[in-house]
């Protein structure tokens, strides 16, 4: 399957069918997706600022990477090659929480993705490569927060939705049960 391409998938997350990548996201269809949340030794988050080359969302702040698995491509492998590819470093990653939504991105396409979300620390800056991040920057989480409440135009979509789903799963007593959150 070209890099083109998403994997479809139901509610339940089950593979249905492949799309060109940029159909599914004008027709909106439900595809998996991976994104990273990755900080450095002192807690806080590495974000990218996308590439202004990218099909959309380009100059927007992101979480650490994000990407779309390939058929029958183990969502953690996705995960690391995201980072590798984005950023340019390898890291241990753990699988953290998953989460279902569907946005408008402008100018004209839809995000509705099964969104499969890994956290792991970075233990050496990042080597961005420069077709898919124009920028990168460490910050706390909370300050990110605080950000996107005040300049929400300045950030992904996905992400303004993932970040506090994030700190949900953060402050939970079982975070490593790797749960489902519903969005609204």
């Amino acid at each position: 399957m070209p890099s083109s391409s998403v994997v479809l998938v139901d509610a339940h997350d089950t593979a249905i069918g492949v799309e060109e990548k940029l159909r599914a996201h004008t027709l909106g269809n439900l595809h998996r997706a991976v994104s990273v949340f990755a900080f450095d030794a002192s807690g806080a988050l590495i974000l990218q600022q996308r590439a202004l080359s990218k099909y959309h969302s380009g100059g927007l702040w992101s979480n650490t990477a994000c990407t779309h698995p390939v058929v029958d491509e183990p969502v953690l492998h996705a995960a690391d090659r995201a980072v590798y590819e984005e950023m340019g470093v390898r890291m241990a990653l753990r699988a953290a929480f998953r989460f279902r939504y569907r946005t408008a991105v402008p100018p004209n396409l839809i995000e509705h993705e099964y969104d499969h979300v890994f956290v792991g620390t970075m233990r050496e800056p990042p080597r961005p490569a420069a077709d898919e991040v124009k920028a990168w920057r460490a910050v706390m989480p909370n300050v990110v927060g605080q950000e996107i409440s005040t300049q929400p135009e300045a950030f992904s979509a996905w992400f303004r939705i993932a970040l506090p789903l994030y700190q949900r799963w953060r402050d939970r007593a079982d975070r490593w049960s790797n749960p489902f959150f519903e969005t609204s």
